[in-house]
């Protein structure tokens, strides 16, 4: 990279020297930065608020008092709520006000990891939409993950996970044998961990390896999105009590449906 100074001129001005490494920017450009980081510090404000539902039967201030309480300027609110606006999360109607438009269930991380249960993850679970439910021949990448040889049968059950009728996910699990077979005899009415606890395959241990992804279109179509949609990509290995994995899941998951909420206490390590 260049050390070389960088000087602005503004128009009929003279150039004015900057110390090398630095940009000049205009006042007025600065003027709207600062305007633009208002109004986004605003709304993660307001998006923490109105998904904790602290907002009284869902119905946000009026912008004077949104003004007031958080010293902005009306067109800070206004954008900021736009913000808000344009994610689906409120609806802004002339002569009745901005409410808010969506309630996610707040789910621990472990029950999402399946290691407890009774959360509202489950509260709302309705039956999935089965895709597949085949046994097919382990790939290496997937064999070496469950600790297999290469071609191994195992079950790929890959369905649609619901809540409340909306699907929330797309799931494809690949599990071994002689596991796999208490599944395939096994009801799929619920949550997948239900449906492990049914047919009597004990869960040990639990890992998500979490990043976020683009729909592509297949998954947008599962999941009643547009292509391009970020969505929560999550691998999942799950392992029996003996420390034996069983099963390596692949789920796409619309975090707009969800938030997931992780604690962790100060060791003494420090």
């Amino acid at each position: 990279m260049s050390n070389a100074a960088v000087t602005w001129a503004p128009p009929g001005g003279n150039a004015a020297f900057v110390p090398s490494g630095h940009v000049s920017v205009p006042a007025s450009r600065r003027a709207g930065d600062r305007r633009g980081q208002d109004v986004r510090r605003l709304r993660d404000l307001l998006r923490s608020a109105l998904l904790a539902d602290r907002f009284r039967d869902g119905a946000l201030p009026s912008e004077t008092a949104l003004m007031s309480a958080y010293g902005a300027t009306r067109a800070t609110v206004r954008e900021a709520l736009g913000m808000l606006r344009a994610e689906g999360l409120i609806e802004r109607l002339p002569g009745v006000g901005t409410h808010v438009m969506v309630d996610p269930p707040r789910t621990e991380m472990d029950e999402a990891l399946g290691v407890t249960r009774g959360g509202a993850m489950y509260a709302f679970t309705t039956p999935p939409r089965i895709l597949d439910r085949s046994t097919v021949p382990a790939p290496a990448t997937l064999a070496a993950s469950l600790g297999v040889d290469v071609g191994t049968p195992v079950l790929r059950l890959e369905y649609v996970a619901m809540s409340e009728g909306l699907p929330t996910a797309v799931a494809t699990n690949y599990m071994v044998y002689p596991e796999a077979e208490r599944l395939l005899a096994t009801p799929f009415h619920g949550h997948w961990y239900q449906l492990m606890a049914d047919a009597g395959v004990v869960l040990g241990e639990s890992e998500f390896v979490i990043d976020c992804v683009a729909a592509d279109p297949m998954a947008a179509e599962l999941l009643g999105v547009a292509p391009g949609f970020p969505l929560l990509a999550m691998e999942q290995t799950i392992a029996d009590p003996s420390g034996r994995v069983i099963d390596v899941a692949f789920l796409r998951i619309r975090a707009d449906r969800f938030r997931f909420v992780s604690r962790a206490t100060a060791s003494d390590l420090l």
